[in-house]
């Protein structure tokens, strides 16, 4: 029983002892310290790059001088046409409608297609011998110009051998003067970047002389023909002036101040007819033929340096007719035509009116 109850109690002892061993190893272990974690470094915010400035794109440099320069051809076209039309219309003045020999008489006149609105006749200075005369206001356009406001005074004497009987020659020296005048001209040329075109206004002045010789005769009491050759001189004075100014001329011209000049032939004939007592009829044409024509025009076009244009020897025909009716005795109300036909410059135009004629 003792023995037993020793071992128990050394068993005991020993697991005891066993206890109190274990008990210190496990006390002398020493807690590992845990390791910091590292506080993360702030990743940095990238930059935006710059958005990189676009390059703008050159704006193409036009080409078109040649075609600016050869509208400074059309000017001199354009001033051709105002010579021949500002004629045309200052011939009303001196009879060209009415025949070569009859009393003194005056007629006032209005026209269309050309306005134009005045006053002319005659009177006889002596048996042989009669002054023509008449003044105007008129505005006309043609191809590209129009002249706004344009007076016209015109004369001529003629000089008729009555006294050689029923056909004989007749001689006329006149001339026509319109000066003060307003016009306006256009011009137009391409380009690459698109086409131009252009309105300017200046001055100018007509100024023309001239002879005619012709044979007049009296086929019946109611029949008067005649034919005559006409010989002419016309002068236009243009002042200067430069294109108007505009978004777009890349090739300006400027227009030098210069005289046009150029002189005719005008081989024609006219017939006058009175119908019954109370409708008088006339038809008048010719042909006309242009020759030593100078252009005043001397051009600085941009790019192209000095231009001046030539115009070459021109022909066209000219005619032109009458309606009248005796009223009562010395009155006479007339309808009248004026006009040309050939190619341009000249052209086709057509010019007519009425008129109210007093004979005395």
């Amino acid at each position: 029983m003792d023995r037993l109850g020793g071992l128990d109690r050394g068993g005991l002892a020993c697991a005891a002892s066993g206890a109190d061993h274990v008990g210190v190893r496990e006390s002398s272990t020493p807690t590992p310290t845990p390791t910091p974690t590292p506080t993360p470094t702030p990743t940095p915010t990238p930059s935006p790059s710059p958005t990189p400035t676009p390059t703008p794109t050159p704006t193409p440099t036009p080409t078109g001088a040649n075609s600016s320069a050869s509208s400074i051809n059309s000017l001199a076209q354009q001033r051709f046409n105002q010579m021949i039309t500002n004629r045309v219309l200052g011939s009303v003045l001196l009879g060209v409608n009415e025949q070569i020999n009859c009393s003194d008489c005056i007629s006032a006149f209005g026209s269309a297609g050309s306005f134009s609105a005045g006053i002319h006749g005659r009177k006889e200075l002596t048996p042989n011998l009669s002054l023509l005369a008449g003044i105007a206001y008129t505005q006309y356009s043609e191809g590209g110009y129009s002249v706004t406001s344009a007076p016209i005074g015109a004369f001529a004497l003629r000089y008729d051998f009555t006294d050689w009987g029923s056909s004989r020659p007749f001689f006329d020296i006149g001339a026509i003067l319109s000066p003060f005048q307003k016009v306006g001209y256009s011009r137009s040329y391409a380009t690459s970047l698109g086409a131009v075109s252009l309105d300017s206004s200046t001055n100018s002045s007509d100024y023309g002389v001239y002879g005619r010789a012709g044979w007049i005769s009296r086929i019946s009491p109611r029949d008067e023909v005649a034919a005559s050759v006409e010989i002419w001189q016309l002068w236009q004075r243009v002042a200067g002036y430069s294109d108007p100014v505009t978004a777009f001329n890349p090739f300006n011209a400027s227009i030098a101040t210069g005289t046009d000049q150029t002189n005719l032939v005008k081989v024609g004939g006219q017939w006058t007819h009175l119908f019954g007592g109370n409708i008088e009829t006339n038809i008048n044409g010719g042909f006309v033929q242009s020759f030593a024509s100078h252009s005043g025009i001397v051009a600085t076009v941009t790019g192209d340096g000095n231009v001046v244009p030539t115009i070459g020897n021109q022909s066209w025909f000219e005619y032109g007719g009458r309606l009248g009716f005796r009223i009562s005795k010395g009155w006479v109300a007339d309808l009248f035509l004026n006009g040309t036909a050939g190619p341009q410059p000249v052209g086709n135009t057509l010019h007519g009116g009425v008129g109210l004629r007093v004979s005395y």
